[in-house]
């Protein structure tokens, strides 16, 4: 069970630092902490799973508030640019 935690930790980290905005960096890093947290209070792969839900939607959640009403498109040729959010 360690192992499928330490690779959901893993590939959540990967997904964390290609975020591009503030609320799917939370989310990811919520997500991780929860498995985490979860995983190791209830030794099981089920506790992991609901903490990691109940992370990565709290880790939005906190995200999007330090978010400064401003997001990041990409245009049709792949470059990224900030403009209000819609």
């Amino acid at each position: 069970m360690r192992n499928l935690i330490v690779a959901g930790v893993i590939a959540l980290s990967a997904l964390g630092v290609s975020s591009c905005t503030q609320t799917e960096k939370g989310a990811t890093i919520g997500a991780a902490s929860g498995a985490i947290i979860g995983g190791a209070a209830t030794n099981r792969v089920g506790g992991a799973a609901v903490g990691a839900v109940a992370g990565g939607a709290i880790g939005a959640l906190i995200g999007n508030a330090s978010e400064p009403g401003r997001c990041i498109y990409r245009d049709r040729y792949g470059r990224r640019y900030e403009a209000p959010c819609r």
